[in-house]
């Protein structure tokens, strides 16, 4: 299976994050890309057999929090994901708010089948990751 894990990273936290999701990816025995959503093609994310789109989660304290701009206008140059499974992910530092339900929302618009929402707070994989890699093979 082929997995594209794209992020947004503002510090390198979010970066890291999906390094060590697309690590855990590869030693389950998947091909795996790990990319920016600034240096990578749509297309070829689009083309995975599953994707996981992750962006930090900005906003003031506790108040709008979301997903970055650059996030939501990536998903929107994604071609058809047509029931595809689509993961997303955020880091944050004091709360998500709404971060996950509208990078999600913008994905289920475009036919993905959302079947994993993470959030870590800090570089490390959310520890949920790894049980949504396994369900991907059933």
């Amino acid at each position: 299976m082929r997995v594209a894990i794209v992020y947004d990273s503002g510090t390198g936290t979010t970066k890291a994050a999906a390094e060590q999701m697309g690590e855990v990816t590869r030693a389950a025995g998947h091909e795996c890309s790990v990319d920016s959503i600034h240096d990578v093609d749509p297309a070829d994310v689009s083309a995975a057999d599953a994707i996981c789109v992750g962006s930090w989660t900005k906003g003031l304290y506790v108040i709008r929090q979301g997903p970055t701009q650059a996030t939501i206008d990536f998903i929107k140059r994604l071609g058809p994901l047509d029931g595809k499974q689509v993961a997303v992910f955020t880091t944050y530092a004091i709360a998500v708010g709404k971060t996950l339900e509208k990078m999600a929302s913008s994905l289920e618009a475009r036919g993905a089948k959302v079947t994993g929402r993470f959030k870590s707070k800090g570089p490390s994989a959310a520890t949920e990751f790894a049980p949504w890699l396994r369900r991907l093979d059933t």
